[in-house]
């Protein structure tokens, strides 16, 4: 969120003096959430190891579902927490499988450049929380494998910012059609940038999905090192004005607030300024599609990272409750081809640097 719309939330009636903000600024950096994003790749212990770069690994709506059980010496058993579950914006748990997926490729990539390849078995006992049970065997020359990738993994971001007003280079756009279907040409960018606002629209005027959200969201340096999942409103501005009652859970629930009517022009100013989309298919829609289009999506993400390209999820048109069915229909209908879903949609740009989501470290996520 940029200053100036930040401001425009404050009203008339509050004075922050420059003074004041850039002393409060200097403490409001939650350090304990953010420092797993540094600690990744500190552990001798090769599971650990892998664990500290897959726990970074992009999810629906930051809600990190992983769990994981150390076995013996060299195994790795993956849980989905059901607890993170988000039964309103994805009742058939689909996203959250395909975070599942993001989460096993970090691992894979992680694993392979101590020279351990992750063979993995997709729901062992046919209980969906049990997502993989993981062996670890040591294999040289793995090492360096996906190294290019691997070398940005801690510089990857979901850029939730407008990008600049140029077009994407058909290198990048060549490049990255790799991972999915990449779209570029007006007529299509246009169409795909009036589902994905449509769609916001949908998820941000029906009072239980917007709720989710909101009850996900943490404000300010307090809350987000206290709980680092879900939707973190960080930095002294954000803070501010929830100190002074301007930001809180009620005001982003109230279509009269400044709160609401900000959050809804940063978004379509966000949108407003897309120059590509990408969409992610796969052949059918099983929970093994799912974790593919996970694995698929991290290394979409990995690959953008050292492009210099920004990627942003933009996915709601994708989300199978009861409101949104029509844009759902009305994307698949007509990007997908006979036999495909899509299971990914995102923003394709140049965006600024922006900071890495909160996250809870290792320990926190061992059973």
């Amino acid at each position: 969120m940029q200053r100036r719309d930040i401001l425009k939330l404050v009203g008339g009636g509050a004075v922050i003096s420059a003074a004041s903000l850039a002393g409060f600024a200097s403490t409001r950096n939650p350090k304990k959430a953010l420092s797993p994003w540094a600690q990744a790749g500190q552990y001798e212990e090769v599971r650990r190891f892998a664990l500290s770069y897959a726990i970074l690994a992009p999810n629906p709506h930051n809600r990190q579902p992983w769990m994981a059980d150390l076995v013996g010496e060299h195994e790795i058993h993956i849980y989905r927490d059901l607890d993170k579950n988000l039964p309103e914006t994805d009742p058939f748990d689909r996203q959250l499988t395909i975070g599942m997926g993001c989460f096993l490729e970090a691992l894979t990539v992680a694993a392979a450049q101590k020279n351990y390849r992750a063979e993995t078995q997709l729901f062992p006992n046919q209980n969906e929380d049990y997502v993989a049970r993981i062996i670890l065997k040591a294999e040289a020359g793995l090492a360096g494998t996906d190294g290019d990738l691997f070398s940005v993994f801690q510089d990857r971001r979901s850029c939730k910012e407008p990008f600049a007003d140029i077009e994407l280079e058909p290198r990048h756009a060549k490049a990255l059609s790799a991972f999915g279907d990449v779209y570029t040409r007006a007529r299509a960018v246009d169409r795909l940038k009036t589902i994905s606002w449509d769609a916001f629209l949908v998820e941000y005027e029906t009072e239980r999905t917007l709720k989710e959200s909101v009850d996900l969201m943490r404000i300010g340096k307090s809350e987000i090192n206290a709980t680092p999942d879900g939707i973190d409103l960080g930095g002294p501005l954000l803070e501010m004005l929830s100190f002074i009652g301007n930001l809180t859970p009620e005001t982003l629930m109230d279509p009269k607030s400044a709160a609401y009517q900000q959050g809804r022009d940063i978004y379509e100013k966000m949108l407003k300024s897309t120059p590509a989309y990408i969409l992610l298919k796969t052949q059918g829609n099983t929970r093994a599609n799912q974790i593919a289009a996970g694995r698929q999506w991290l290394r979409l993400n990995l690959m953008a990272t050292y492009l210099g390209v920004s990627l942003h999820p933009v996915s709601q048109a994708l989300q199978e409750y009861s409101e949104m069915k029509p844009l759902n229909q009305a994307i698949q209908t007509s990007f997908a081809r006979k036999g495909e879903t899509i299971q990914m949609f995102g923003r394709l740009g140049y965006g600024p640097k922006t900071p890495p989501a909160p996250r809870w470290g290792v320990e926190a996520k061992l059973i």
